[in-house]
């Protein structure tokens, strides 16, 4: 029997008569069944082993697969034939997987596979950390989800089956208390849903969206509690502070130290290694990866930063080491050992990333030093994209010269005010 052919986007038979209603072997068991102009569908036949049984396997709307298609579905059932399996049998029980797969795919899991996929995208060990805790602290309990020792997830409610009841039961009632950790825990169960339906394993609008969705469910965050920033130390403190910093011992004061002296984030400097400093230059270079901003940061060091450098370069055994070590050798110093450190020389309510706060108004009521340069001191991406399009460098020298100056300032002893009566 002839097979078939496409001419010009149409399906002929090989003698280029057109196919019209019936069965048409292609050959190798492969069919085109058309009922009508509009229902014409592929079809494999074969006999089942051992009976004379005739099964017809349907491979799909002519419309949807082509002929170049249709026949490698066919040898695909061929092929199992040969093997003594039967393409029937082996759909059901692909398909039955498949469902089973699916009803197996709770929220935990899902969450698992996201942060499998992701977590190692995220530049801040610290992100990392913080995903896991909120999923496990607020979400963990309302799914019925298990959490083991090692913080992963198991078990709980089918992600198909979240709905809106289930997101405002878990976000409610710290919407109020603590806004700022309400909206980070209903951006990542977003999240995992959204990954959840591109997987197909769940169907629908995604119960945790905010926007035309819970927005009219939940107050907006600015109006619950206001925005709490780092506390800073007032610059014309800083003497004193710095003075009372140094007298603490150990790689956590060092590292404080250094942040302040360079106007750094604490993650920065904590994962700073000795490959990154240019001591001939007196610059160190940031790799995008450890910005915040995502771009390489040069940093212009003044001597108060070379010394501590110098403090602690006896230590250094190889480039790839870091500078401010923890404990166990080779491991970071961690966020809290450093905020400690600052903790003890200014008060409970001072924080390292405050301190960036303090050194920009100093720079600002202190100094006649441009606004852009304090802000390229403080990595900080200008915000005007005019602006940005027109400065192209990093402002480096002007930079050195305003850092040198901070150390100076930093550096000076406090002067402590006394009334001195004026006698006739």
């Amino acid at each position: 029997m002839a097979g078939l052919k496409s001419i010009g986007g149409k399906l002929k038979r090989e003698d280029k008569k057109p196919v019209g209603i019936g069965r048409h072997p292609d050959g190798g068991g492969l069919y085109l069944v058309v009922k009508s102009g509009t229902a014409r569908s592929w079809q494999f036949r074969y006999k089942v082993r051992g009976t004379k049984r005739t099964v017809w396997l349907g491979l799909g709307a002519e419309r949807d697969v082509t002929l170049a298609e249709a026949r490698e579905k066919a040898r695909g059932c061929r092929r199992m034939l040969a093997q003594k399996l039967d393409p029937l049998t082996e759909r059901k029980a692909e398909k039955a997987a498949a469902k089973a797969d699916e009803e197996a795919m709770t929220f935990a899991a899902v969450a698992e596979l996201y942060l499998r996929a992701y977590e190692d995208t995220w530049r801040n060990p610290k992100h990392r950390t913080q995903w896991r805790n909120t999923l496990r602290d607020y979400v963990a309990p309302a799914l019925g989800m298990k959490v083991d020792a090692e913080g992963r997830m198991t078990g709980g409610k089918l992600v198909s089956g979240i709905t809106v009841a289930d997101v405002t039961k878990i976000v409610e009632p710290i919407w109020k208390e603590k806004p700022e950790t309400a909206s980070r825990v209903r951006g990542r169960i977003e999240t995992v849903l959204d990954y959840a339906t591109a997987r197909g394993w769940r169907t629908g609008d995604n119960p945790a969206r905010w926007r035309g969705h819970l927005a009219n469910l939940l107050p907006a965050r600015d109006k619950v509690a206001r925005v709490q920033h780092h506390a800073a130390l007032p610059w014309r403190e800083i003497g004193g502070f710095m003075a009372t910093l140094r007298e603490h011992k150990g790689f956590a004061a060092l590292a404080a130290e250094f942040a302040i002296l360079t106007a750094a984030r604490s993650s920065e400097v904590r994962g700073l290694r000795w490959a990154e400093i240019d001591l001939a230059h007196k610059v160190w270079t940031v790799p995008a990866e450890r910005m915040k901003p995502g771009r390489e940061h040069r940093v212009p060091l003044s001597d108060a930063a070379l010394a501590i450098l110098e403090e602690v370069k006896p230590l250094r055994r190889k480039p790839e080491d870091l500078v401010f070590s923890g404990q166990r050798q080779g491991k970071q110093l961690s966020d809290v050992a450093v905020s400690k450190s600052v903790k003890a020389a200014g008060g409970a309510e001072l924080t390292l990333h405050g301190m960036r706060s303090t050194f920009r108004d100093w720079a600002a009521e202190a100094t006649n030093y441009p606004r852009e340069v304090a802000e390229a001191a403080l990595a900080h991406v200008l915000k005007d994209k005019t602006e940005a399009a027109y400065q192209r460098g990093d402002l480096l020298e002007k930079r050195a010269r305003l850092m040198a100056d901070w150390a100076e300032f930093c550096g000076r002893p406090p002067v402590s005010a006394e009334v001195v009566p004026i006698r006739a």
